[in-house]
């Protein structure tokens, strides 16, 4: 009896750590389920609104496909065409052009303008809102507004007509077509930039500021050595987030210049849009389509590496 009852208390030992096992694999499988069925949806969507998209789209780019007629493979032939095509090659030059200076005037005025005006104070708001007021608008609208104000018989043109002067080829001469275009696309876009700075500069500590204040430091050294450190990240998002933005760039194209005088301001998206599309050649449109695709996100790759780098050289 003895044993029997001892034998029974180490069963009883060697069950309950089991029975414990079993229990947690329960709760993980449960745990698991949960996440699954919280995640599955998201996944779901994203995979046919994003994954499904791009993969036909990267399909179509290899095909010979006018949107009616079946599509038919041809290999690599769209993109060593985009690299042969003189339009592609210009529009590539005004897309770079328009995305440099864009997103370096944009990133700096909205920086400065945030500096200037990040105190909390009426006046301040009220100038805050006027710089973000045209992202507001639509660009198609904002491009519509600018040619009637900068268009040959435009305002600005007739007021100087009146004065005996000569019209300013604001939009229809090529020198200048293409410099107008980047500033109205600068005026309309920096406002965003000083809103994500404004914030950004409200996350610096104020003691810190006046510690370096009581040290003799000047503004602008504290601006340079102690803020504009602390809000990098969100110059890095801003950076990239104008990047990709002036990369697409299309809607303000078609309103203000039509892609006009003679090609100067076409922009590889407008090029995609109102050429390739419309000339049936949808399996070119979807090569080039594809191809900006892979630069931007090379370009906001590189960009972020870059911002990365520089946090580690000055943490280590």
């Amino acid at each position: 009896m003895v044993e029997l009852a001892e034998l029974t208390r180490r069963g009883r030992r060697s069950a309950a750590p089991a029975a414990r096992g079993s229990g947690r694999g329960r709760v993980r499988l449960r745990e698991a389920a949960v996440t699954l069925g919280m995640m599955g949806p998201a996944v779901l969507l994203y995979t046919v609104l994003m994954v499904v998209p791009v993969g036909v789209a990267v399909y179509l780019s290899f095909t010979d496909w006018d949107g009616f007629s079946p599509a038919q493979p041809i290999g690599w032939e769209n993109y060593r065409h985009l690299f042969d095509d003189p339009s592609s090659t210009h529009a590539w030059y005004v897309t770079a052009l328009i995305t440099t200076i864009g997103t370096v005037l944009m990133v700096g005025l909205g920086l400065l303008y945030a500096l200037v005006l990040k105190g909390r104070s009426r006046t301040n708001s009220f100038f805050r809102a006027v710089a973000y007021f045209p992202h507001v608008i639509s660009a198609l609208i904002l491009g519509y507004l600018w040619a009637a104000i900068l268009g040959t018989n435009g305002a600005l043109n007739n007021t100087l007509a009146k004065f005996g002067l000569e019209p300013i080829g604001f939009l229809f001469d090529e020198k200048f077509a293409l410099y107008t275009l980047i500033g109205v696309i600068v005026w309309a876009g920096f406002g965003f930039n000083v809103v994500l700075f404004v914030a950004a500069l409200q996350t610096v500590p104020a003691e810190l500021l006046e510690a370096a204040a009581l040290d003799g430091a000047s503004r602008r050294q504290i601006n340079l050595r102690i803020v504009v450190p602390m809000i990098a990240p969100v110059v890095t998002v801003a950076t990239v987030l104008n990047l990709v933005g002036l990369l697409r760039a299309y809607d303000i194209v078609v309103s203000l210049t039509g892609g006009g005088p003679a090609g100067s301001t076409q922009t590889f998206t407008y090029l995609i849009l109102a050429r390739s599309f419309e000339g049936t050649k949808v399996g070119y449109a979807t090569a080039q389509a594809v191809f900006l695709m892979v630069v931007s996100a090379v370009l906001a790759l590189v960009v972020t590496a870059l911002r990365n780098r520089q946090d580690q050289a000055a943490t280590g």
